[in-house]
């Protein structure tokens, strides 16, 4: 990328005045070199040398370093000018070669210290307090990212499943019809009732992985953010119909309401019950997803504009669920039943993005006190997606949300944090840096605003982060849900860059 005459004579002068500093740094490495080669022996003089001219060895590298220059090839990916790794814009981007990661470029067991880690961080007293939660959302394909996975293992206590428990994977993401030979009878409350088999097979495989990580390593537990249970999108439209036929009439609300309670006891009962192998994985669940709209700031309902129909077998805006109950009946039953088969230790969440919109707040106010008025329901807390762009909302504006939802709720968490950009950062190295250093500086005062609010006694449970590292993140793509972006521009929207390298903006949760 060309620079004009101004631009190169300033890099210049900076290049001028690091000649200084580099001497002097030379000198010293100098002096720990011999003093290494006459106290410990050639083994670590070479690693030393390594180390200082920027060869990287054991997961080490030179601290000059800021942007990496590994690729991770093998999917079509392209190596930027600056370094960074883009994956093809496809549903399964960046995961095609994560299986063949080997342990090599894997980091340096002795890097993996709980002191510099986020988690660490996160539950300090000068964080957000004991027990806090430090999340990322990973998938069935990021899971077997070894590189990506060592990071969740050094810096995440929590993990979010991003698509495996929503209904569509439940129900083998066969959206248009209900799967052949599936539907059988099962009793309910004393009546047996027609129902499609759960497929429980993705996020098994996920959290039979986490088991065992835990497993081997008791001291340093990974849990688990169900999510989610009732949502308007991901559920197939033939679930809401007779015969589970979308050709078919809608059911009635009763008989919706049984299925409502079938499958909701089915997913809890499966997961966290008392039988179940991941019984004390899960630290909480989203019971309902993004139940307010974004143009009315009331309840979602059927007939909200957009591009989407009731006729689809998926819906991005448009709900099913009120075009059967025609009320909040499903809402408040959700929660009921949530409270009914899941355990009194599993946080039972409402969940919704653009929470800092002024009408959207007070909808999701209003739904939220709709539920704990209701009798038999239990709601914990609020998760706030936190899909911003870079200084918006504005942490005032921020801050009011936080203490609006920790007025009504026990806790309130930051579930699915990234910030899209809303123009071109451009390739250069000096323009990446600037807007890491941006981001960096408005996720600093997000944090801020969440260690005040802890301060003056609001429950400040955590943050999640949608993905890990930034080639990996939904908003790469073209996306029309909530919150999501329109797939035209690069997108640097987490902690980790697309080469497995740590951002300025996970310091900014961090002392150091």
């Amino acid at each position: 990328m060309k620079k004009d005459t101004m631009t190169a004579n300033k890099s210049k002068q900076k290049s001028h005045k690091r000649i200084k500093p580099v001497y002097i740094r030379v000198c010293i490495s100098t002096i720990i070199l011999s003093f290494l080669f006459i106290t410990s022996g050639c083994s670590e003089l070479k690693e030393s040398i390594n180390i200082l001219s920027g060869k990287e060895s054991d997961g080490l590298k030179s601290e000059d370093t800021f942007v990496g220059t590994d690729t991770d090839g093998g999917n079509g990916e392209s190596t930027q000018d600056n370094g960074e790794v883009f994956a093809n814009t496809s549903e399964k981007a960046g995961t095609d070669g994560a299986e063949a990661v080997t342990d090599e470029g894997k980091q340096d067991p002795e890097k993996n210290k709980e002191e510099d880690s986020l988690y660490a961080a996160l539950s300090s007293e000068s964080g957000l307090g004991d027990g806090a939660i430090a999340g990322a959302a990973i998938n069935i394909y990021t899971i077997n990212d070894g590189r990506l996975m060592d990071i969740v293992h050094k810096h995440f206590n929590a993990v979010t499943l991003e698509n495996e428990l929503k209904m569509d994977c439940m129900f083998g993401y066969s959206n248009a019809v209900c799967p052949a030979g599936s539907l059988h009878e099962e009793e309910l409350n004393g009546e047996m009732i027609t129902v499609p088999t759960l497929d429980h097979s993705k996020p098994d495989a996920m959290l039979d992985r986490i088991l065992e990580w835990n497993t081997a390593h008791p001291d340093r537990v990974i849990k688990v953010r169900g999510h989610v249970l009732v949502w308007h999108s991901m559920a197939p439209e033939w679930f809401f119909h007779e015969d589970y036929d979308a050709s078919k009439d809608y059911v009635s609300k009763e008989t919706m309401d049984r299925r409502l309670e079938w499958y909701i006891k089915s997913m809890l009962e499966y997961y966290i019950g008392e039988g179940s192998r991941y019984n004390g994985l899960f630290y909480g669940w989203d019971v309902v997803n993004e139940a307010v709209s974004d143009a009315s700031g009331t309840y979602r309902k059927d007939t909200e504009a957009g591009n989407d129909s009731l006729t689809d077998p998926v819906h991005t805006i448009k709900s099913s669920w009120w075009h059967v109950y025609k009320s909040n009946e499903f809402i408040i039953n959700a929660f009921r039943y949530a409270n009914k088969y899941a355990s009194p230790e599993v946080d039972l969440y409402y969940n919704d993005y653009n929470e800092c919109m002024e009408s959207k707040m007070k909808g999701i106010i209003s739904l939220i006190q709709d539920v704990k008025d209701a009798p038999g329901t239990r709601i914990d807390g609020f998760g706030m997606q936190g899909h911003y762009c870079v200084n918006k909302p504005t942490p005032e504006q921020f801050d009011k949300a936080v203490r609006a939802y920790g007025g009504i709720v026990d806790k309130v968490m930051l579930t699915e944090l990234d910030l899209r950009a809303e123009k071109e950062t451009g390739d250069s190295e000096e323009e990446i840096r600037e807007a890491y250093e941006e981001q960096a500086e408005y996720l600093k005062e997000l944090y801020d605003v969440l260690k005040k609010a802890r301060a003056d006694g609001i429950k400040t449970g955590g943050i999640t982060t949608w993905g890990v590292i930034d080639r990996n993140s939904w908003l790469q793509t073209f996306n029309p849900a909530g919150g999501g972006a329109d797939g035209k521009i690069k997108q640097y929207p987490l902690l980790f860059d697309s080469n497995y390298e740590p951002k300025p903006a996970l310091y900014s949760f961090m002392d150091n």
